[in-house]
C-alpha cells in the first residue's frame, strides 16, 4: 500500500508520496511513486500512483515511452491542457485494464490503481486531478483543494483542519509532512523515503524535488514537535470528572 497527497493552492501545488510497497510482512520494498514531466517554460506535471504496483508501473512505462519518442504519439509533453493530460492518463489506464484485467481476475487479483495528476501548462492555471481505476477523473477546486490516494484515513484530519486555498506553499509542505507522519505512525504499509515535489504558480518548472529519508533534519523535527504538541494539547483538555456518571 502507499499514501500520496496532492494539494492545489493559490500559490501552486504540493505533491507528496511515500515509497513503500509490500506483499506481506516479510516482503517489503521501496519504489518511487512520483514522476515528473517537465518542459521548462511550457509545462510542469507531476504524477503520483497508488495500488497494484505492476499496474501503475505499466501505466508509467507507457507514458514514459511517449515522452522518450516525443512526436510519434501524443504524450504528457504534447497535450494542450491539463484536462487533456488527465484524459490521456485515464486512457492509458484503460488500455492497461483491457490488456491485464481478465488475467488478474483469473488469479483472484483486483484491478486496483489510483493516480493523482497535478501541474500547469502555459496559458492556464495550475490544476489537480484524481484519476480512478476506470480511467475517469475529478478535478480539485478552491473549496476542495486536495486529493489523497492509498492509505488516506490517518492523514486526513490535519488536512481538513488546516489546509485552505490560500495556504502558502511552505505551510502546505509542513501540513503534508504532518499528514504523512500521522499515516506512517498508524500503518506499517506506508514508509520512508518520501518524494516531495513543489510547483510554484506560473513558474512552469519545479521549484524543488526532494527525496526525504530518516536522516532529513526538518522532517525529524516536524515528527518530534508535532507529537509533543499533541501531547501538550491533550493534557490541557480537562478530564470529564464525573460528567458522564
Amino acid at each position: 500500500m502507499t499514501y500520496c497527497v496532492g494539494m492545489l493552492l493559490q500559490a501552486g501545488l504540493v505533491m507528496l508520496a511515500d515509497s513503500r510497497t509490500n506483499a506481506g510482512v516479510d516482503h517489503v520494498n521501496t519504489f518511487r511513486k512520483l514522476r515528473v514531466y517537465v518542459r521548462p517554460g511550457e509545462r510542469c506535471l507531476v504524477l503520483m500512483s497508488a495500488g497494484n504496483l505492476a499496474i501503475t508501473q505499466a501505466v508509467a512505462s507507457i507514458l514514459d515511452e511517449a515522452r522518450r519518442f516525443d512526436g510519434d504519439s501524443p504524450g504528457l509533453l504534447d497535450v494542450p491542457s491539463m484536462f487533456e493530460a488527465a484524459r490521456h492518463v485515464g486512457d492509458t489506464l484503460r488500455s492497461v485494464y483491457k490488456r491485464d484485467a481478465d488475467a488478474l481476475a483469473a488469479f483472484g487479483i483486483d484491478f486496483n490503481a489510483n493516480l493523482i495528476l497535478g501541474g500547469q501548462i502555459a496559458g492556464e492555471p495550475p490544476r489537480l486531478f484524481s484519476i480512478y481505476a476506470a480511467g475517469n477523473f475529478i478535478e480539485a477546486t478552491c473549496e476542495t483543494p486536495y486529493f489523497q490516494i492509498g492509505e488516506l484515513k490517518y492523514g486526513k484530519p490535519i488536512l481538513d483542519r488546516v489546509l485552505r486555498w490560500d495556504t502558502p506553499l511552505d505551510e502546505a509542505v509542513k501540513c503534508a509532512l504532518i499528514s504523512m507522519d500521522s499515516t506512517i505512525r498508524s500503518n506499517l504499509s506506508v514508509g520512508l523515503p518520501l518524494d516531495l515535489a513543489i510547483v510554484e504558480r506560473d513558474a512552469l518548472a519545479l521549484r524543488s524535488h526532494h527525496l526525504i529519508d530518516a536522516d532529513n533534519p526538518y522532517f525529524a523535527m516536524v515528527r518530534a514537535r508535532w507529537g509533543d504538541a499533541l501531547r501538550v494539547a491533550f493534557d490541557a483538555i480537562p478530564n470529564p470528572d464525573g460528567a458522564f456518571d
